[in-house]
Order: C-alpha cells, then sequence, then structure tokens
C-alpha cells in the first residue's frame, strides 16, 4: 500500500504466517508437536499437470525418494527471497534422489516473469502455472512460501516453511532452523520428522468470495482509496513489489489486502491516534474506508462501472520534487548480494560548493529500489568526513546533531513552506548512510539526492537535533527495556517534525513535552517499525518555550521472541550496525527571530539529554572512571586518532579540550 515498499519494506505488505499458524486441512491444531502424526494420508498421485514448457509433471515424482512441492512467486517479496535458497537445497538434495516441484499459485503474474525466474535461479524442477489454484487447493496451501514434503509412498511428511530466515518485517543474517533440511534428511534416513509444520511466512492464498451480495464497487469505492493510500507505490513502476492499479491486480490480493489492513502493517503509519498531531503526512486508514473495503471483498469484489472511477493520475517518473537544482550521487555502484543482511554503507560525496546555499525541497532517489531499506544523509565538514582521520568522535557528533535527507519509500521527500529552507555550507560533504536489504537477487545500487534552492533567503532555517541516550545498556533477553532521555529547551522553538530512530530491537517510541511540571504526548508509536522510518510531519508547528522539556523515551525488545533478534543472549549497546542498537529522537524545528545561517543549532548546542547528547555524551561514555578526562587507557583504540586535541600535553583529554579541538575541526 502507499509508502511501501521498501524494497524491503513494501515487502511487508503482502506477508502471512502460515503452517504452524495456520490450521491444515482437517487438522486439529496447526502447531503439531515433533514426532507427531502428519493428518493427511495421500494415494498417489496427489495431483498431475502441465509445466510452463507443457510437459506433464506427476506429484509425487515416479522414482523419488522424496518429492518437495514448493509453492512461490514473482512478486511476493519472501517469495523472491526464499528463491535462492530453495535452488541451494535443490542442489543439495537433487543427488540424494530428492526431486522439486514449484508451483506458482498467481492469477495475475506473467508466464514470462515465472520463465525468468527459473533461469535466473537455475531451477531443474518442474515449474507450474497454477492460474486456477487447484493444485494449491489439492495441497490446501495458505502462502506462497509453502513448502510440502512427500515421502516415496506419496504422504505428505511435513508441510510449512523453508526456515526462520526471513519474516515478516525481518531477516536474520541465517536461519536457526533448518525446517525443510532437517525434514529431507529424516525422510531420507526413514525416519520421522522431528517437526510436521512450521510456519511459512508468504503472501496469503485464499478462494474468492462470490456471494454478489449489493456492495460498493471497486470503481465506485475502492479504486479512489486505493489511489488516495496505496497506487503512488503500488503502481506499474512504483517502488512496490506488486501493483494495485488495476481491478484485477486487486482483486488476486484482495485477501492479502484485509490481512495487511486489519494488522496495521499497511498503510505504513504508526502513529497513535489522540496523542499529538494532527499530522501533514497522515497515512492512516480511515475507519469508514476500511469497511468500505471489507464489504467489497465479502460482497463478492463487484467491478461496478467504470465511469465511476477516479480521474487518472500520471506518474511520469523520477523527481517528485521537480526538476532538482544540483544532484549529487554515489561515487561508483555499491553491491548488493542476494541474501542475508549486509551492514551499514557509508560514503561521501563532496557538494563543491563555493559558497552557502539555501535549500527547500531535499529528495533521496534510489538508484534500486527493491533492495534500499532506508537512507539518512548528514551534512558534514571535509575534515568530519574524512575516512580513517582522527575526527570519529565528531563524526558521531554530526550524526546526533541530526539528519539532512531522509528516504523510506513513499517517503523519499522533505519540502518546506515558503520562508523555510536548510543551509549546506560551502565546501560540505554529504555524508550517505545506505541500509540495503538482499531481496533474493544480487544487484547494484548508485542511490542519489536531488536539491531545489530557494529562490531567496529563507525567513527561519530548518535546524534538525536530537534527543538521545547513548549510554545504555540492554539485558540479554529483556522484552520490554526503557531508554530515556531529556531535553531542556534553551530557547523558544517551533518544533515541524519528529523522526525516532533505533534498529531492530525498537518495540515502541514516544515524545513528551513537559511544562511547568504538566507534561502531554506529542508522539506515540506503540509499534515502532524498523522497517519504516518514518518522518512524522505536524500540520502546524508546535511552540515550545524556552525552559520547557522534551522527552524521548523508547522501548526495546532483547528477547528471543523478536524474529528481527540477531542474537538475544547479547547485552545491547550504542552502535552504528544493524546488530547494535540507536536511540535518537529527531526533531526538525526553527527558532522565531534567529537570522538564518548567522546561528547555530540551538538545540543542537546547548541540548542536554539524560546523560548528555552530541559530544558531551560521547565523551561521557569514554571517561570510564568519571574523573572528567579521557586518557589513553579508557580509548585505547582512539587515543591515536584525538590525542591532539590534548592541549596541554598532560596525556588527559578533558571535555572542553574536546570542545575546542572539534569546534575548530568543523570550522
Amino acid at each position: 500500500m502507499r509508502d511501501a515498499g521498501f524494497p524491503w519494506i513494501i515487502l511487508l505488505t503482502g506477508v502471512v504466517l502460515s503452517g504452524a499458524f495456520l490450521p491444515s486441512p482437517g487438522a486439529s491444531d496447526a502447531r503439531r508437536t515433533a514426532n507427531a502424526q502428519p493428518d493427511r494420508t495421500v494415494v498417489p498421485p496427489l495431483f498431475r499437470a502441465n509445466d510452463l514448457s507443457g510437459k506433464a509433471v506427476r506429484v509425487p515424482v515416479e522414482g523419488a525418494k522424496a518429492t518437495v512441492v514448493a509453492l512461490t512467486g514473482t512478486t511476493c517479496p519472501l517469495s523472491q527471497k526464499y528463491g535462492p535458497t530453495l535452488s541451494r537445497l535443490e542442489d543439495v538434495y537433487a543427488p540424494k534422489g530428492v526431486r522439486f516441484v514449484f508451483v506458482n499459485p498467481s492469477s495475475i503474474e506473467p508466464v514470462a516473469d515465472m520463465k525468468a525466474q527459473v533461469r535466473r535461479l537455475g531451477l531443474d524442477g518442474p515449474y507450474l502455472s497454477d492460474r486456477e489454484r487447484s493444485v494449491a487447493r489439492a495441497l490446501g496451501a495458505k502462502t506462497t512460501t509453502e513448502v510440502f514434503v512427500l515421502d516415496d509412498t506419496g504422504r505428505i511428511r511435513y508441510r510449512g516453511g523453508v526456515d526462520d530466515q526471513y519474516v515478516i518485517g525481518a531477516s536474520l543474517p541465517a536461519p536457526r532452523h533448518r525446517f525443510l533440511a532437517d525434514a529431507l534428511d529424516a525422510v531420507l534416513a526413514g525416519k520421522e520428522p522431528g517437526a510436521t509444520s512450521a510456519p511459512a511466512p508468504g503472501c496469503l492464498l485464499a478462494d474468492e468470495e462470490t456471494s454478489g451480495r449489493a456492495t460498493p464497487t471497486y470503481h465506485g469505492a475502492v479504486e479512489h482509496i486505493l489511489r488516495a493510500k496505496c497506487v503512488s507505490c503500488h503502481r506499474t513502476g512504483g517502488v512496490a513489489p506488486f501493483a494495485l492499479d488495476t481491478y484485477e491486480s486487486v482483486k488476486a490480493r484482495a485477501a492479502m489486502l484485509r490481512y495487511v489492513t486489519e494488522r496495521g502493517l499497511m498503510p505504513p503509519w504508526f502513529a497513535a491516534k489522540n496523542a499529538g498531531g494532527p499530522w501533514r503526512n497522515d497515512m492512516s486508514l480511515p475507519d469508514a474506508d476500511r469497511k468500505t473495503l471489507y464489504a467489497w471483498i465479502e460482497g463478492g469484489m463487484p467491478a461496478g462501472d467504470p465511469k465511476d472511477a477516479p480521474a487518472p493520475v500520471r506518474y511520469t517518473g523520477g523527481w517528485t520534487i521537480g526538476k532538482p537544482d544540483a544532484v549529487f550521487e554515489l561515487p561508483r555502484p555499491i553491491a548488493v548480494k542476494a541474501t542475508g543482511t549486509m551492514p551499514y554503507q557509508n560514503v561521501n560525496v563532496p557538494t563543491g560548493f563555493t559558497e552557502d546555499r539555501w535549500v527547500r525541497k531535499i529528495e533521496v532517489m534510489p538508484g534500486d529500489r527493491r533492495v534500499v531499506h532506508h537512507v539518512l544523509v548528514f551534512v558534514r565538514t571535509p575534515e568530519t568526513a574524512a575516512t580513517g582521520g582522527r575526527e570519529r568522535l565528531a563524526e558521531r557528533a554530526e550524526e546526533l546533531g541530526g539528519f539532512f535527507g531522509v528516504y523510506v519509500p513513499g517517503n523519499s521527500a522533505l519540502i518546506y513552506p515558503d520562508g523555510l529552507a536548510k543551509r549546506i555550507p560551502r565546501g560540505a560533504v554529504l555524508r550517505f548512510q545506505i541500509h540495503y536489504t538482499p531481496n533474493g537477487t544480487a544487484t547494484t545500487d548508485r542511490t542519489k539526492i536531488g536539491l531545489v534552492f530557494a529562490e531567496t533567503p529563507p525567513r527561519s532555517e530548518v535546524h534538525t537535533a536530537s534527543i538521545a541516550n547513548l549510554r545504555f545498556a540492554i539485558p540479554p533477553g529483556a522484552d520490554h527495556h526503557e531508554v530515556t532521555a531529556q531535553l531542556r529547551v534553551p530557547t523558544d522553538v517551533r518544533v515541524l517534525s519528529y523522526l525516532p530512530h533505533m534498529r531492530v530491537r525498537g518495540k515502541a517510541a514516544r515524545y513528551e513535552h513537559t511544562r511547568e511540571g504538566k507534561t502531554t504526548t506529542l508522539l506515540d508509536i506503540p509499534r515502532y517499525d524498523f522497517n519504516w522510518q518514518l518522518n512524522y510531519v505536524l500540520a502546524e508547528p508546535l511552540d515550545v518555550r524556552a525552559g520547557d522539556q522534551v522527552t524521548f523515551r523508547a522501548w526495546y525488545d532483547n528477547s528471543d521472541r523478536n524474529p528481527a533478534n540477531p542474537d538475544p543472549g547479547k547485552t545491547v549497546r550504542w552502535g552504528a550496525q544493524t546488530f547494535d542498537e540507536m536511540h535518537l529522537g529527531y526533531v526538525e524545528y526553527i527558532v522565531p527571530g534567529q537570522k538564518p545561517g548567522e546561528s547555530g543549532n540551538v538545540l543542537r548546542r546547548f541540548g542536554r539529554g539524560e546523560r548528555g547528547t552530541g559530544l558531551e555524551a560521547i565523551f561521557g561514555g569514554l571517561d570510564k572512571d568519571r574523573d572528567g578526562f579521557v586518557t589513553e587507557s579508557e580509548a585505547p583504540r582512539l587515543w591515536a586518532r584525538i590525542r591532539g586535541a590534548d592541549a596541554n600535553g598532560d596525556g588527559r583529554l578533558s571535555l572542553e579540550e574536546a570542545k575546542t579541538f572539534f569546534s575548530g575541526q568543523r570550522r
């Protein structure tokens, strides 16, 4: 749905759990225990069909010691992610007498795309286009990633997921449990599998309703809703992995639409109602629209009269901010692998500006939207951006100081009202921090950023600050660990937006405002989703007075119940990679009456978090014995880079020395 993608986040628009979480036909309990007998006895052949070349296929395959029937697809994101895994398993088990049969249950995916998938993955087994879903119904399949293991008698010995590496909204570097491989090993050894079912996350399969009751029509109501909330991403040529811009495409995915909207997965909007706002970029689906959508599905999904359709919107591609005045692109492509996870990529791009520039529109455009999870762009000086330089502390302080540009699928542009703009100092370097999520196909990416300059100097300069705590430690197994930081506002400001930023253990977040002992909620996110780094833009700026306090609270799930958690047994602290954590409550604001370009980022300069923010917090984190100085023994890996800040040469770095030194580097 709209603002989806993400590449891999949009990938979350169509996934659901099967296997252990959905009942098998005739099963009293889908979560069957280890060594339980399967609930279905099959007399071969289970089914017959023709593959893409027209060749007859019989399941189970004659002469095979075991047959794997694997559902798949060309547009479902998790099906794409599991493609390379299935290909590898086929290569491993084919010499052992196992035959694979691939089944695509989509009624709308082109056969040409299926053939391309076979070639890309190097699949050897027959590939079936099951447009009427007769094979899927014969198997009782529930999702597009479910696999079935049949022994040589045609008996189903296992059904469920391939493994647990990919789930809704999360992925692991490697699977913890290899369900399909374990089941095959057991069957080949003449034993019962240790478990006969497991979760199979994928796009939901369901038979179409045909009641034909009086109901809203697609053209008369549903198309209007999807046009407003979904189609900007889910369209032909859009960033989403599949389109929702025709009656046929929507009807084929109606069950999935209901699933993701009922659970709040789509459209991507996570701000709680009646807690802050209203929001200028609110993408939530109103209750009335939700009821209309469900009534249409339950009523048989009639098309209606095309004359009732909304006026067509022409998408020309390219920039949504108009033609940029300047574009800066990664100097060379970044290779993105096919599977697993990748560390953050950080790339510096010099602007070459010989004078300060005022920017009113900013848009980040990925080269390959399918794999770009999110991008944060920071403004740095050439000194602090230098790779391997001694400015590592200043580099982290720049990140704490706030983002310049941001991208998540569907949220790629920052557009400020007339009279407001962000400043890029002369000689600045743009630092791209990019998170990639492999989608099953190796590719390359060259992300870029486009800028539209203000025609005249702005009335107010837009600043970005962060409320952060760098000294937290999330205990192993903790499922609701709270981390808090406060910022005492030194002067009157007007807040424009909030962007909470955490990693894969992030669970919930909240901004609070305290004045004269009274606390109100500015933004409440009861279910934080790492896949959507949303910027929540206020419809009207919020006035915050000098002396007020703004608090950023965040909760983390470091337990084994968090499917994105790479290591539940680890104590987690601040760090730059996905397997580390962050506690960053970004805030965009202006200072009324401040002359643009002449005064600094007042919240960044004077703000204090719970333990301090910016350079103060970094210094405090290194000062292990809390004596007010950092020594070589406390920061052995950094000392060679920061010892130049020790102005008096006494072997101890004070906070004032650090401030003086790094302030000079920024200038």
